[in-house]
């Protein structure tokens, strides 16, 4: 079949509310995990994810850090405005944007919009017994977001401090209920560094220091890439046909070291998380292209949504997966880079080759969402074998639940 004819409906199971876990475990390493190997079934406790992986195999994981991005506003009506930050505009680099001072500008959604026609929106707070102002104006509109301009009175004062000061972390819609303040630290992975997520790559939450500790020991190596998850990542998918799904787009780095690492374990990653996995595989379409350009200068690179189905190459033509980190790593070396950036809106579904990720630490994820489709071509289309497993075994589900280590 077409990957584009999929029925999303195919890729249904019962998910009643009892079974998602509004909360984490107290040791989050403490959490069950599901091993699924080559067709066969079992399970264990996270805290012995070692146990299971290859000595001195690669891991890759997503360092990016989840920001307090909600932000409420309180018109002199008494309407209240929630404003979400999606992905920064003025600036646009992540990193200039949490460093900017007085004034920026982000994509933004904004909840009760019907209540704020125009005119601007303000509320005080107070920082270091200091009085601080911060304003908010509609200053344009996108495809599905509003371009949002933020103001402050206070130049010493960084956008990152800002919303740290009023912002509200935004946890899952799913887990229907307000976020409290053991959010903070419980959604957040231990290796988190780079802010820019407006949710967490949960996959990552099970670990703690003394697991990376024993995947040190067994002398498994660790990278990281940076994925900034958007809202996207909860989109469901109303088409009948994932044809008519249009993906949402993530911006990415990784460092030229990574790509060596890469290289050094002959293009084999194990990917926690599907942010992960969309990287590192949006990896190897980059690469590709870089073969076609072999002098192109620096640029941003980015993979469309049904790129990975429409390479005109017969398969035994595809260059390989060396071959496409080499061209990379060709280009980092030209180009005087140490980190690669770029941005994917990659479908990973039934009919996808991987080309890098070969065991999937993951999550248990939504009925006919693109995760699972993500998960269904990992394993060949048996899914349902896993999910019925988890189902039966009193698994917790979606982000604050249980994990699976995936070996197709």
């Amino acid at each position: 079949m077409n990957t584009k004819d999929i029925q999303i409906n195919d890729y249904n199971y019962p998910l009643s509310d009892e079974r998602i876990a509004k909360y984490p475990l107290k040791e989050r390493d403490h959490s069950k995990l599901l091993i699924y190997k080559q067709g066969k079934v079992s399970e264990d406790v996270f805290f012995h994810i070692a146990d299971y992986l290859p000595m001195g195999s690669l891991m890759v994981m997503n360092n990016t850090k989840v920001i307090q991005a909600r932000l409420h506003f309180r018109k002199a009506t008494g309407a209240l405005i929630e404003i979400f930050l999606l992905e920064p505009a003025l600036p646009a680099d992540y990193e200039q944007m949490f460093q900017s001072r007085g004034r920026c500008e982000w994509f933004c959604l904004v909840g009760n919009l019907k209540k704020w026609k125009e005119g601007q929106l303000s509320r005080g707070f107070t920082i270091d017994d200091h009085e601080v102002t911060v304003t908010a104006e509609r200053v344009g509109e996108a495809a599905t977001s509003q371009r949002i301009a933020f103001t402050w009175d206070d130049n010493q004062l960084s956008m990152a401090e800002l919303i740290d000061s009023i912002g509200e972390l935004p946890i899952p819609p799913y887990l229907n209920r307000k976020t409290e303040e053991c959010d903070k630290t419980t959604y957040q992975t231990v290796y988190s560094k780079i802010k820019g997520s407006v949710a967490a790559p949960t996959a990552g939450l099970h670990f703690t220091a003394d697991v990376l500790a024993t995947l040190d020991n067994k002398g498994i190596e660790r990278e990281e890439v940076t994925l900034h998850v958007g809202a996207g990542t909860f989109k469901p998918v109303k088409s009948l046909h994932i044809g008519e799904h249009d993906m949402h787009t993530e911006t990415f780095c990784v460092k030229k070291q990574t790509i060596e690492r890469l290289i050094a374990h002959q293009g084999h990653a194990v990917a926690v998380g599907t942010t992960s996995v969309r990287t590192l595989e949006s990896l190897y379409y980059i690469g590709y292209k870089m073969l076609q350009l072999p002098d192109a200068e620096e640029q941003h690179w980015h993979v469309e949504q049904w790129e990975p189905y429409q390479m005109q190459v017969a398969p035994d033509d595809a260059p390989t997966t060396m071959e496409a980190l080499q061209a990379i790593a060709n280009y980092m070396q030209r180009n005087a880079l140490t980190t690669l950036h770029g941005s994917t809106q990659i479908i990973i579904a039934p009919g996808y080759n991987y080309h890098i990720v070969k065991m999937l630490i993951t999550n248990f994820h939504q009925p006919q969402s693109t995760l699972l489709l993500l998960v269904s071509a990992f394993v060949h289309g048996d899914w349902r074998n896993i999910y019925d497993y988890a189902l039966q075994h009193e698994f917790r589900f979606l982000s604050y639940g249980d994990s699976s280590l995936l070996i197709p």
